[in-house]
């Protein structure tokens, strides 16, 4: 489930501490935004949920063009689009 969350959405620090146990069974179907002075300070979420966002944080990776070895550039550069997507390139001569 995604949602916009505003401060109105979030639970203050104060009380997220007072009541842990009700956040930490809430955490378990949705994130529990928190707030401190006004402000969205974290998110409490289910365990799964976390290693969900660490597996993909993990895949994820960025890096230069010039980390790129030689061979790679030129495996790229011989590589061509499937025909399945030929379509897009009417997208492109559009702009």
């Amino acid at each position: 489930m995604k949602r916009n969350v505003n401060v109105a959405d979030t639970i203050p620090a104060s009380e997220f501490t007072r009541n842990f146990g009700r956040y930490r069974m809430l955490a378990q179907r949705e994130a529990v935004a928190v707030s401190s002075h006004g402000s969205i300070t974290g998110y409490f979420v289910a365990p799964n949920e976390y290693e969900e966002f660490r597996r993909f944080q993990q895949r994820r990776r960025s890096f230069a063009t010039a980390e790129l070895s030689d061979e790679r550039v030129q495996t790229i550069g011989a590589s061509r689009m499937d025909k399945r997507h030929a379509h897009l390139d009417a997208v492109l001569k559009r702009k």
